[in-house]
Parts: C-alpha cells; sequence; structure tokens
C-alpha cells in the first residue's frame, strides 16, 4: 500500500463531505448513501485514494491534466508568482506580465490568424463570452439581426446558462430554463448510434447539410456563428466521419457564417496536434481553450480569435469581463504548462508513441462479445457496448444502465474510465507511456468481462 497523507478516517471525511459539499452532475442523496471516493494524491497517471488504493486514470482528472500529475515546476511558479503579484485585474486599462506573456505565446501557437485572447476562468465562461463576442461582432458590422448561434445536439460547451444553451444535451436543458433564446441544434454526426443503412462517408456528408439547411431556413441574415467541438467528447468521443468537416468549413466560408471550434477538451495536444482544429484542417475565427491550457493545475479559460474579429470588437468597448480573466497566477501555470508541452515534445510523444499505440491496442476491445466499435483519435478512445454488432442495437433497458454497471467495474479494477450511456470513454494524461497503456487495456479488458458476466446474469444482454 502506498504511503499517503495523514488524514481523518475516510468514513469521517465522507460525513462531512456529504453534508456540506454540493457535487457537480450527482444525486446528493444517492451519494450520501455511498460515500463519496476521495482522492488524496496524484504522480503521473496514477490517482491515490484515503484509503491507499491506488487508480490508472484514464480519465486525466477530467479530461484536462494533459501533462500528468506531480510536476513540481507547476507549483514553484505559482508560488513565485504569489509572492510577486498574487492577483490583480486586467480592467480599466491595466495589464501584467503574466497575461501578456500568455496571449503572446498562445498567439503563437494557435493556426492562421488567431492573435488576440480574451481570457475567462474555465470553458464555459469562455463559450458565455463567445455568445457576446460574435453577436456584438455583427452588431458592430452594422447586422444587428445576426444572433442566432447554430450547435449540434448531445455537444458539450460547458454548464452555466450561456454555454449549457449552446450545448445540445436535453438533461441539462430540463433544468433552469435553458436553452436562451436564438440558440439553433442540428443533429451530430454520430455514425454508429443514428448512421442507419447510411455509410460513414455518405452519413457525414448528410449531417453537415444540415447547417446548410438550418442556415436557409433561418435566414443567413440571422446566423451569426456556428459551433462544434472537433470531437465530441462528453457526448461519448463522437468522431465526425471524414467527410463531415471539410463539408462544414465550405457551408460556414459560403454563408460567411463564424466558426468556433471549442478546443477545450481537444486542445494542447489530445488529438496528437496542438489544436484539434489542425486534426480536423479547419479554419475556426475563435477557438474556445481551458482545460489542458493549464492542465487543470490552475483554473483558467479564454477565447482565441482573429485578426477581423478582434479589430471589430477592438473599435468600441466591449462591455463585458470577469474578475478573474487573465488571473496572473493561473496565467503563470498555463505558462509553464505549455513550456513543458513544448521543450518536452509531449506532442510528438502523443502523435508518434502513445496515440498510434493506443489505437492498436484499443481497437483490439472490438473483439469483445459487449463490444461493437472501439476507435481512438490521438489519446481519446470510445466503446460501444451492444447486444447486436451487427445491427448496432441498444439494450432493451434503461439507456445507460449497463454503462454505468461497466464504469463500476472499471473501479473495482482500479481503472477510472468514464461512461456516456452505454459507450464507454478514456482521455489519459498525454504523457501515458506504452506499458501504462498495457495496463490500462488489461483493466478495461477484465472490466468489460464482468461486466458482461453480470449482465447475463441480470438477463440486459438483449437488443431494443
Amino acid at each position: 500500500m502506498s504511503a499517503i497523507t495523514n488524514h481523518m478516517p475516510t468514513a469521517e471525511l465522507q460525513a462531512l463531505d456529504s453534508a456540506h459539499h454540493m457535487h457537480p452532475f450527482t444525486a446528493g442523496n444517492e451519494l450520501a448513501e455511498k460515500g463519496a471516493r476521495v482522492i488524496t494524491r496524484a504522480q503521473g497517471v496514477t490517482l491515490t485514494d484515503s484509503e491507499g488504493n491506488s487508480f490508472l486514470d484514464a480519465m486525466a482528472g477530467l479530461w484536462c491534466v494533459n501533462i500528468g500529475y506531480g510536476r513540481d515546476e507547476l507549483a514553484q511558479v505559482a508560488a513565485r508568482q504569489m509572492r510577486e503579484l498574487p492577483f490583480y485585474n486586467t480592467f480599466f486599462q491595466t495589464t501584467h506580465v503574466p497575461a501578456i506573456a500568455l496571449s503572446a505565446k498562445l498567439a503563437e501557437l494557435a493556426p492562421g490568424d488567431l492573435n488576440h485572447v480574451f481570457f475567462a476562468g474555465s470553458g464555459s465562461e469562455a463559450n458565455d463570452t463567445n455568445i457576446r463576442m460574435v453577436r456584438t461582432y455583427w452588431a458592430m458590422k452594422g447586422k444587428p439581426g445576426k444572433s442566432i448561434i447554430i450547435s449540434r445536439k448531445n455537444a458539450y460547451h460547458g454548464s452555466s446558462v450561456g454555454s449549457g444553451s449552446l450545448g445540445g444535451m436535453t438533461y441539462m436543458h430540463e433544468q433552469g430554463g435553458l436553452p436562451i433564446p436564438d440558440i439553433h441544434h442540428i443533429n451530430q454526426p454520430h455514425w454508429w448510434a443514428e448512421g442507419g443503412d447510411l455509410s460513414p462517408e455518405e452519413f457525414g456528408l448528410a449531417r453537415a447539410r444540415e447547417l446548410e439547411e438550418a442556415i436557409e431556413r433561418l435566414g443567413e441574415d440571422r446566423v451569426a456563428a456556428f459551433i462544434a467541438e472537433p470531437v465530441q467528447g462528453a457526448g461519448g468521443v463522437v468522431i465526425a466521419p471524414q467527410t463531415y468537416w471539410p463539408e462544414i468549413q465550405r457551408i460556414c466560408d459560403k454563408y460567411e457564417i463564424l466558426l468556433i471550434a471549442d478546443e477545450v477538451i481537444c486542445g494542447f495536444g489530445r488529438t496528437g496536434n496542438w489544436f484539434g482544429s489542425q486534426t480536423m484542417n479547419i479554419r475556426p475565427d475563435i477557438m474556445t481553450i481551458a482545460k489542458g491550457l493549464s492542465s487543470g493545475y490552475a483554473p483558467i479559460g479564454g477565447s482565441i480569435v482573429s485578426d477581423e474579429i478582434a479589430d471589430v470588437i477592438g473599435s468600441g468597448e466591449f462591455n463585458h469581463g470577469y474578475t478573474y480573466s487573465g488571473h496572473p497566477v493561473a496565467a503563470a501555470v498555463a505558462l509553464e504548462n505549455l513550456r513543458i508541452l513544448e521543450e518536452e515534445d509531449i506532442i510528438g510523444h502523443v502523435r508518434n508513441i502513445a496515440a498510434p499505440y493506443l489505437e492498436k491496442a484499443w481497437k483490439g476491445l472490438a473483439d469483445h462479445p459487449l463490444v461493437g466499435e472501439a476507435r481512438s483519435i490521438g489519446l481519446m478512445g470510445t466503446i460501444a457496448l451492444t447486444p447486436d454488432k451487427d445491427s448496432r442495437a441498444a439494450f432493451a433497458g434503461d439507456a445507460g444502465a449497463v454503462g454505468y454497471i461497466c464504469r463500476e467495474r472499471c473501479f473495482a479494477n482500479n481503472l477510472i474510465m468514464r461512461h456516456v450511456g452505454d459507450r464507454m470513454i478514456i482521455s489519459p494524461p498525454l504523457v501515458i507511456r506504452p506499458e501504462e497503456i498495457d495496463t490500462l487495456v488489461a483493466r478495461a479488458t477484465r472490466a468489460l468481462d464482468e461486466t458482461y458476466a453480470e449482465i447475463q446474469k441480470q438477463g440486459l444482454f438483449k437488443a431494443a
């Protein structure tokens, strides 16, 4: 058993947590009955809980710990910045060195003419910024009617009122009166679940052309932008068919619609390039960033914006901002994180070593009797659980019931792997080594075996 930091007994920690801590996306009464898992430390790709159990974190925290846990350099930078300038705002014609340096570095890394950064505290905040920014941009161009933003069903763009509206998850919209006006959703490019008898290529084109149909129906003079993740992360690691993104780019160009690439998950190496937009060969006007920007070591997000949009917005006063926009400590930590990614060629490791190794190992899971599809891109992976591979059938029982059982068997096998409905997904730290990928796949296989046995026992292995 690994040594752990001295703390109260787990049961006492769980009781305090239940009494006072409201968790995101969690039914509090269910968690109180079960007791939260208390994570106490981490190193590399491994988490340790309050009982001394070790887990391979195949989700990189929440898609974010790109450089892995335990990098002391980031702690040192944070401490130094806290001593020098712990906080100052960037309102009222004021700035500071970390915000200057980070924005310049992001302009250097970002593709095309994305040379300007509006900082936020998270991806949700950044996507709220994007709503206001694109509407302000068109208004300042003399087209205030261009206010509709088109997104996709099953997309995730955050959970604030604005960003939650951009997202296309209906269970989120059911709480809090979402979506806000002038947000429109089209169907997602999820061939496995929704492709029917079409080939992936045919389906990709059909789903992309729904954007064109929506623009023509709503009116080009009303549509401001289209927002999408290069790969839908929280929606289940949905990798669009290869025909999809070229057609989306063509449509945005034809109708002069701003393209917003939500890079919160895909950015900073996840797909084997600095940004998922480069992997998909698209030219966004705005990129949303967060998560891997600081590898989760400090909360920070932002919007990287084109020269054209920045010039228009900058010609007047943009009445928008956050107390922590460009927070000096978060910016300093993010800058050090980017230095490590660059100097240690972690993205090259993803592209040339880890991603090809994972792809080969991950594909092998498709041979399992419970798995219909096993795909990966960069260091994101997805497997579809199904009772019938040939028909790509859903299970007859409640959606997600089998996925939940599989997730619990992953935990039992010391693996953090997430379920989205009856789809299992991974997104490990970018520093994961081939031997750790072997461990990941071996534990996933054991979890699948145990899930298969359990659902056979419960009579759940039936097609809808």
